[in-house]
Formats: structure tokens, sequence, C-alpha cells
């Protein structure tokens, strides 16, 4: 599956995920065929092993609350304040088991700091919320 028909829109992933040219991005518990949900990648983007003061975007893939709540918190410390956290978890309809929803993301990140700017379709499988830091805290 390519990373526009993984998208569901016709747009690219990796456009809806907002990946630029030359950014550095952490994936955290992803599917194991992510990249290739990406395609087409933007130029010079540098996956790392691990989220760094240095990376531009983290996508983490949680199924479960405690997990969640592990990962906010120690990427609130560590990621700088203008870059992007995106927390995917299972639809419903995947009828994957989760202790994840979107509520409960929002009710995780929104006393970090975090605050949700987008909601999309990651696979049939995952959706994704962008967590950025709240304006008046960068």
């Amino acid at each position: 599956m390519t990373g526009a028909a993984a998208g569901y829109s016709g747009t690219p992933l990796a456009r809806k995920l907002g990946f630029k040219s030359g950014a550095r991005v952490a994936v955290l518990d992803g599917p194991d065929d992510y990249r290739s949900l990406l395609d087409p990648i933007p130029e010079d983007v540098r996956f790392d092993a691990r989220p760094t003061a240095k990376t531009d975007l983290v996508h983490v893939f949680v199924t479960e609350r405690e997990a969640l709540t592990g990962h906010l918190t120690r990427l609130r410390r560590l990621l700088r304040p203008d870059a992007t956290l995106w927390i995917s978890w299972p639809k419903r309809s995947s009828r994957v088991a989760t202790t994840v929803t979107e509520d409960v993301i929002r009710e995780l990140a929104l006393p970090l700091g975090w605050v949700d700017v987008k909601v999309c379709a990651v696979t049939a499988t995952w959706s994704g919320l962008k967590l950025v830091v709240r304006k008046e805290l960068r």
C-alpha cells in the first residue's frame, strides 16, 4: 500500500503528517511497513532510532494508556517547544485491543502543555492526533 492509498484522501501520508525536507524524525512502535506508507518521502528526511532534543517530529504508536502517559511526559521534557508530536492509536473499527482514544490522549496531553491541532487517518488500523506545545509555553 502506498502512502497515498494509506492516507485515504489522495494526499500522501508524509505530507499529511507534515514531513519536510531535512527533517529529523523518530518513530516509536510504528508498524513494520511505516516507511513504505509514507512514500513519497521528502528528500533528506532523517530517521533517528530514538527522539532527541534535535528531533523535529515524533510519531508514537500506542495501545495502552499507561505507555501513552510515559511517552507524553518524557517527550514534553525532551523535545524542543516547536517540535511536532503525532500520537496514533487503533481505530475502534480495527478491533485491536486498546485503552487509548482521542479523548484519553487529550486528557493526558493538555495538562502537560500539549494541544491538539489536527487529526487524520494514518492507515486502516491507526488514527493520528497531532500535538504541539501550546503557543504561550513556547
